[in-house]
């Protein structure tokens, strides 16, 4: 409230870390239920839109601080999984595109879904400054930096992505990443049809 009602440069700059620690306080608690999942995950069926307005939401403050060009679409199809982990996911993917942007480029973030064949993929595209290709097999690592990391002058953990994908394997969703270096990264997340996804609920509990 005192920053909300005294907004000038230093209020700012004190949001602005608030946020990151924020961010960093949510990744920590995230890190110490992932061993723990099913015993905190709901399956239910969702609308994509729904998750990433709500990811977007989250991270508005950022985004518009850092003048990130949006463009959301095809995102009203309906996936099972549990709507508070994958905004979790996709609040990581979104911080790491903003994180590693090209300088004096205006990052574009793009995000749409589509139907597969037994599955919904929801895909989420930058041109920021993208990945080494002899990297790419280890972003998933935990503690893994990698050149983007080392190079930025933002503190990277190595632990975002590795949580991504941990979570994503206990919610029984594959995370795939393609790069090309100096152009951009695209990740999907490939949700199966509710069929397999009541498979795994169950299979997890039992």
């Amino acid at each position: 409230m005192i920053i909300e009602n005294n907004k000038n440069e230093i209020t700012k700059s004190i949001y602005e870390e608030l946020e990151k620690i924020e961010n960093y306080i949510e990744q920590a608690l995230f890190y110490a239920r992932s061993n723990t999942v099913e015993k905190d995950y709901y399956i239910k069926e969702a609308v994509l839109k729904d998750i990433v307005n709500e990811s977007i939401k989250k991270n508005k403050n950022m985004l518009i601080q850092e003048k990130i060009i949006l463009s959301l679409h095809d995102l009203e199809l309906q996936v099972s999984t549990d709507s508070k982990w994958i905004v979790f996911i996709l609040n990581q993917l979104i911080q790491n595109s903003v994180k590693y942007r090209k300088q004096d480029t205006n990052l574009e973030i793009e995000i749409y879904a589509k139907q597969g064949g037994e599955n919904v993929i929801l895909y989420i595209k930058d041109n920021g400054s993208g990945i080494k290709q002899g990297e790419i097999a280890r972003v998933f690592e935990k503690g893994f930096t990698g050149t983007n990391g080392r190079l930025s002058n933002k503190k990277s953990t190595g632990i975002g992505l590795y949580l991504c994908k941990k979570l994503c394997d206990k919610l029984g969703i594959s995370i795939e990443l393609n790069s090309v270096q100096y152009e951009g990264t695209e990740i999907q997340l490939v949700f199966p049809q509710s069929s397999y996804m009541k498979f795994v609920h169950v299979r997890n509990f039992c």
